[in-house]
């Protein structure tokens, strides 16, 4: 999907009001009925209806009639809603090109009204199946009715809390800049995706350096559950900078050692298999695969803690 900012410039104030009163109706509706939206929106008249279908042409909101008549936010509609809300707060001036694709984020390059480039990620929880998010997230809790919008949300503030704590903490990762809805804002680091490295001059002081970060991490109350060769961008240098947080959990969870370890073995898979570089053949290395309980032996400013992480314990 293209992503076409410049339908923002034909949307007037009350396709904004019903809009984002779509989105209100969507906390407890599938389907938004017009009557709600007319309710919720408070415009007279039938403007309500004049704006529905506005949107529609614009594709950002959805007409169903399968169940009832209704209308749905597109993904096109609640990506518009975050990026006027980032706008209006002076963060972002213009969207550029898709930078990236993952199950359940779209990443863009964005401008600030300084000229800096930065990057936008959108989060699209429900993308593949909201079964297997369910599965293996704990954002619900208890809750067991969802939606898209209310995964994506719970998503992108996970993240977003995350990077500013690990950002705080010396980690390297990308700085955080704002939330809102779905989308994280956050500054556009100059490197590549690992998994699109073919060639490192020095594998062994990469491969040391990714284990020195799980370990860190586990020094401070945290694994990350998806450290893996997509989730690691590497520069020219060679200097390494983790991304994607929301499935970070506390080495306290039942399942910590072995998501920890997990973890470890993907960066040993991939080295040995993709670069070549088999660390057990390596003696100059301290250590092949980094201790789980010297890590947590080692905790201090656990951020598992502050940060209400799955399976924490105070």
């Amino acid at each position: 999907m293209i992503l076409d900012v410049n339908v923002l410039r034909y949307l007037g104030k009350d396709d904004w009001r019903v809009l984002t009163s779509v989105e209100m109706g969507q906390k407890n509706h599938e389907i938004v009925p017009i009557q709600l939206i007319d309710s919720i929106s408070g415009l007279k008249h039938g403007g309500a209806f004049k704006c529905i279908r506005t949107l529609l042409r614009q594709k950002l909101v959805h007409h169903d009639n399968q169940k009832y008549e209704g209308y749905r936010l597109t993904n096109m509609g609640y990506d518009f809603l975050a990026i006027r809300a980032l706008t209006a707060r002076g963060h972002i001036a213009g969207v550029g090109r898709k930078i990236g694709v993952g199950k359940e984020s779209d990443i863009y390059e964005v401008t600030n009204d300084d000229g800096e480039v930065l990057a936008l990620k959108l989060h699209r929880l429900g993308r593949t199946s909201f079964r297997a998010v369910k599965n293996t997230r704990d954002y619900l809790g208890r809750r067991s009715n969802y939606s898209w919008l209310y995964l994506s949300r719970l998503a992108a503030l996970k993240e977003f809390t995350f990077m500013q704590a690990l950002y705080d903490n010396g980690f390297p990762t990308p700085q955080p800049i704002d939330n809102n809805r779905h989308a994280v804002l956050m500054t556009l680091v100059d490197a590549h995706p690992l998994v699109q490295v073919k060639k490192l001059r020095h594998p062994d002081r990469v491969y040391l350096t990714c284990m020195e970060l799980l370990s860190r991490l586990a020094s401070k109350g945290l694994v990350h559950c998806d450290f893996n060769e997509f989730n690691l961008l590497v520069s020219d240098e060679e200097e390494v900078t983790i991304i994607d947080f929301p499935q970070m959990v506390s080495v306290s969870h039942a399942n910590g050692r072995e998501l920890f370890e997990r973890d470890v073995e993907c960066i040993v898979r991939f080295f040995s298999k993709k670069v070549g570089y088999i660390p057990e053949n390596d003696p100059a290395l301290p250590y092949v695969r980094p201790s789980f309980e010297e890590a947590v032996a080692a905790i201090d400013n656990a951020l598992d803690v502050d940060l209400a992480a799955s399976g924490f314990k105070k």
